[in-house]
């Protein structure tokens, strides 16, 4: 299936975002625009793309289950050689897209492909399963990485994710009571979804420019 990429955010960014949607909700969802938006605003340069599985739902509407992650591995490589970005390039996504990303990230990284690693919202253990965790390939990462994580997330707390091994190259910003799309209950802590998402833009932007500069 033809691949096609949503742009956002100026072509002269220094550096450029590419992320891939979550298991369920494709790359135009609500969560993922919001998401993009913020970054953009931020001064980076976004691109979003879909798995073929979730490709394949706009034409025939079917909502087969998602594959397992490791089985995409390649389609995240294939989308990187297709982008072909010439500047800094850092890779992540949304939940199941940022696991994937995160399992070729070290190879990349070591290859010079990539700056880093991004995930917006990681899942660290299905929902209700806290004991199968997903975090084995993360206790050794090489590659500088950021994970934005609401401290409510139920895929993984931030009470839960204090008791992990996680590589010293992780950076987590965690967002007060927020979800796993990052939005807080309001009421509950004092913060609007507008307000994490330009918290987490402006944490993405700092960290990006970090990792990048020569």
């Amino acid at each position: 299936m033809a691949l096609r990429f949503l742009m956002d955010g100026s072509e002269g960014a220094g550096v450029t975002l590419l992320l891939a949607h979550g298991a369920g909700a494709p790359m135009d969802s609500g969560a993922m625009s919001a998401s993009t938006e913020a970054l953009a605003a931020a001064g980076l340069r976004v691109a979003r793309f879909e798995f073929d599985y979730m490709a394949a739902r706009r034409q025939s509407g079917a909502r087969k289950p998602p594959p397992r992650a490791e089985t995409l591995e390649g389609e995240y490589r294939a989308a990187i050689q297709a982008l072909g970005v010439a500047g800094p390039l850092i890779i992540g996504g949304k939940s199941m897209g940022g696991r994937v990303a995160s399992m070729i990230a070290d190879d990349l990284h070591a290859e010079g492909r990539i700056a880093g690693l991004l995930c917006l919202g990681y899942p660290f253990h299905p929902i209700g399963k806290s004991e199968q965790l997903r975090t084995a390939h993360l206790a050794g990462m090489r590659t500088p990485a950021l994970i934005a994580q609401g401290t409510r997330d139920l895929f993984g707390t931030r009470d839960e994710v204090a008791t992990y091994a996680l590589s010293p190259r992780i950076e987590i910003l965690w967002l007060e009571d927020g979800d796993h799309d990052l939005k807080p209950r309001k009421a509950v802590s004092g913060f609007s979804a507008a307000d994490h998402l330009r918290t987490m833009a402006a944490r993405v932007s700092a960290w990006a420019a970090r990792i990048t500069k020569s």
